[in-house]
């Protein structure tokens, strides 16, 4: 039996797709683009020496064949002929040697721009804070980083170096033409505002699809991303025609905005085309009149030397019509990357902010735990929409604190401001006595160890994924680390033990294994402050067990935030606080938070019966 689609009238789009305007202009986007030229000086100079050598030596080509018939062919020189023909043989092999070394240093150029750029861009997406994720899609940042550099990088190798070299082509044969009849130049530059009138009419058209038809691709890429990692889900609930459907109008979506730009450029270059050859007809004309009424000797031959060069004069703009849909989507792909370089973080670190030291530890030691405290603490993700309200807790160093209440409650957004991934929306938040915001991201974050609910493991080896977040840890401190969480003959039961490849996102682990592998990459870099996600919540209870002694001994002396539905995991926490819609409602020990018989209590006695 098939599922039936429902047919989808309209494709949702992106706010900004739909509120898209051109913020730079051609000129500033190209300034832009050629800044990343800067640090290839050479390549680039000798690029644009080849540019206009060879600009300036194909119509000297046209120019000596033209003179070789008017010459020594019209005059039955044979000798004359075979010097010009070995000339012009000459003139163009010199010219090819020309293009190859253009072809070269573009590719070269245009790599390296991107290169840089693709860096550039990168970087500046890891800097960006947790709330430009929170609302900036996947297929977005890889659209901007993959398929929007790749049009630039077309447009740098291609568009513009050709371009140049058609203009000049164009600018050389007119001086030439201007010197054999300017007369009957005067009639081709005639076709200047015919041109423009062109131009003006279809450039907004193609534009405008262009653009429409790169958001569509950013749309295709995000549901692809989103569908192959939601597979389970989706085939779990029998939505394969569905989602096939929906994806089938993205695709649609997309078709219909390259169709437009297609049909607007079958209709444009076939104008451009039959524009050239009547204007041939029309020199033809013109020219054999001027022949007939001037009657000078060299006339025949002037007009013949014009013909060819008119053919090289209008020969660019077919060229340059053919790059024109090139043109605009590397000028779209480079506004929508430079707008997403250019986007400034929500927040980033102050000038004067300071590194958060850690007090110094004899005999390797542990490092002491740091203290932390919340001073009418208000955070809200969205505007008028608070989270979390007047939060007031302080974390005493080496001490471990329980954050505990419903889905919703404001558990994980107080840690995640504690890793400063936020930033409060009011209060404070103090580290050692310091305020957050004036703490250094980076020194913050290297004396911190954190495990998530959903553990994120990258492609490569257990032994790698572990290494992470110190890749100068040796081989004999990794496996220390293990046989610490006591899961040491966990990982060397695998097929290969520490050199275990555990496949794109940790598949080829189970959830268990994951944590655990987690557990010791927090772990690894001795950490004054640890932040456990529901950390032991996709861990089986015989191995929960194992760990317990190997958490309270790793807990000991670092100061440490533990989000947990398991009340088992947190009995033993020096201080538990209790949330309820973003604001604290209960706090104490387990045993004091038990004899108060409040929301806590209702809890764990819902846990005992649970296990039972």
């Amino acid at each position: 039996m098939k599922t039936a689609i429902v047919p989808l009238t309209h494709v949702k789009r992106d706010p900004e797709d739909l509120q898209y305007r051109p913020e730079l202009s051609v000129v500033a986007l190209l300034k832009r683009v050629f800044e990343y030229a800067k640090p290839h000086a050479r390549v680039r100079n000798l690029l644009v020496f080849h540019v206009v050598l060879r600009s300036i030596l194909l119509p000297l080509c046209t120019w000596a064949m033209g003179a070789v018939v008017n010459g020594p062919i019209e005059h039955r020189d044979a000798h004359g002929i075979i010097a010009g023909a070995l000339g012009f043989a000459a003139l163009a092999a010199f010219t090819n040697f020309t293009f190859h070394y253009r072809y070269k240093y573009a590719l070269q150029l245009g790599e390296a721009v991107i290169h840089d750029l693709r860096a550039a861009l990168f970087r500046h997406i890891l800097k960006m804070p947790m709330s430009f994720f929170d609302t900036t899609k996947v297929g977005r940042i890889i659209g901007r980083v993959t398929s929007d550099l790749d049009s630039i990088r077309t447009g740098v190798q291609d568009v513009v170096f050709i371009g140049i070299v058609q203009l000049g082509q164009m600018l050389v044969a007119a001086v030439l033409m201007i010197y054999y009849d300017w007369v009957l130049f005067g009639m081709v530059a005639a076709i200047g505002p015919i041109v423009w009138g062109l131009n003006r009419t279809f450039t907004s058209r193609v534009a405008d699809a262009q653009r429409r038809a790169s958001e569509s691709f950013s749309r295709i890429t995000a549901t692809l991303t989103e569908t192959v990692s939601g597979v389970k889900v989706t085939q779990g609930f029998v939505r394969e025609e569905l989602n096939a459907g929906y994806f089938k109008d993205l695709v649609g979506d997309q078709a219909r905005y390259n169709m437009i730009s297609a049909r607007t450029s079958a209709v444009f270059l076939p104008l451009l085309e039959f524009k050239t050859q009547l204007f041939t007809a029309s020199i033809l004309l013109f020219g054999g009149w001027r022949v007939l009424s001037m009657g000078s000797a060299n006339a025949v031959g002037n007009i013949v030397q014009f013909l060819f060069l008119s053919a090289l004069f209008f020969e660019p703009l077919k060229a340059l019509g053919n790059l024109y849909a090139s043109a605009l989507s590397a000028m779209v792909g480079a506004e929508r990357v430079f707008r997403m370089l250019d986007a400034p973080p929500a927040w980033q670190d102050a000038e004067n902010c300071v590194e958060l030291t850690a007090p110094f530890q004899e005999n390797g030691a542990s490092a002491t735990g740091a203290r932390v405290e919340l001073k009418g603490l208000g955070f809200e993700y969205e505007t008028a929409r608070p989270v979390l309200r007047n939060i007031d807790l302080v974390a005493l160093p080496g001490t471990t604190l329980a954050l505990v209440g419903h889905t919703g409650s404001g558990k994980t957004t107080i840690t995640s401001l504690v890793a400063k991934m936020y930033l409060p929306t009011s209060g404070e938040l103090l580290i050692d006595g310091l305020d957050i915001q004036k703490i250094s991201s980076a020194s913050l974050h290297s004396q911190m160890g954190v495990v998530h609910q959903q553990s994120f493991l990258f492609e490569g080896t257990v032994m790698e994924n572990i290494r992470f977040a110190r890749p100068g840890a040796t081989e004999k401190e990794v496996i220390a680390v293990t046989e610490q969480l006591s899961f040491r003959d966990l990982i060397e039961s695998l097929p290969d033990g520490f050199q275990t490849q555990v496949g794109e996102g940790g598949t080829n682990l189970s959830v268990g294994q994951r944590q655990l592998v987690s557990f010791a990459r927090a772990l690894l870099i001795n950490p004054r402050l640890l932040i456990l996600d529901e950390a032991t919540s996709a861990i089986d209870a015989l191995t929960e067990a194992r760990i317990q002694n190997a958490l309270a001994t790793l807990l000991s002396g670092r100061t440490s935030f533990v989000v947990a539905h398991r009340l088992s995991t947190i009995r033993n926490a020096d201080q538990i606080i209790v949330l309820k819609d973003g604001e604290i409602i209960e706090r104490g020990k387990h045993s004091e938070l038990l004899q108060l018989g409040g929301v806590y209590a209702g809890l764990n006695a819902h846990f005992a019966l649970e296990s039972h």
